[in-house]
């Protein structure tokens, strides 16, 4: 089993920024992938960035430039620096790991962009 535990969501006013962070415990061993994702209402899930052992670093169209992606490794820790963050922004972000084949997901933290 593997245990996700997310933080540092909020509101915020446009062009502000929020760092999340998504800490992992259990059984990680074998990761193949971490990152973000996020729904709005009425939305479906989408990727927002990940790491991948396969392709490396993804980001979504929509964030790229202004979001970043980060980890350590020493805490199984992965980070979501958001900076410039729009009205468009607001969502529930999840963090995701996957662990030999099997994904996990966080319980999720509200970010709410509005003035």
């Amino acid at each position: 089993q593997v245990q996700l535990v997310e933080s540092g969501g909020g509101l915020v006013q446009p062009g502000g920024s929020l760092r999340l962070s998504c800490a992992a415990s259990g059984s990680i061993f074998g990761t193949r992938a971490m990152g973000w994702y996020r729904q709005a209402p009425g939305k479906q899930r989408e990727l927002v960035a990940r790491f991948t052992i396969i392709d490396g670093t993804n980001y979504a169209d929509s964030v790229k430039g202004r979001f970043t992606i980060s980890r350590d490794n020493a805490k199984n820790t992965v980070y979501l620096q958001m900076n410039s963050l729009k009205p468009d922004d607001t969502a529930v972000y999840f963090c995701n790991v996957v662990v030999s084949g099997t994904g996990y997901w966080g319980q999720g933290t509200q970010v709410t962009v509005s003035s």
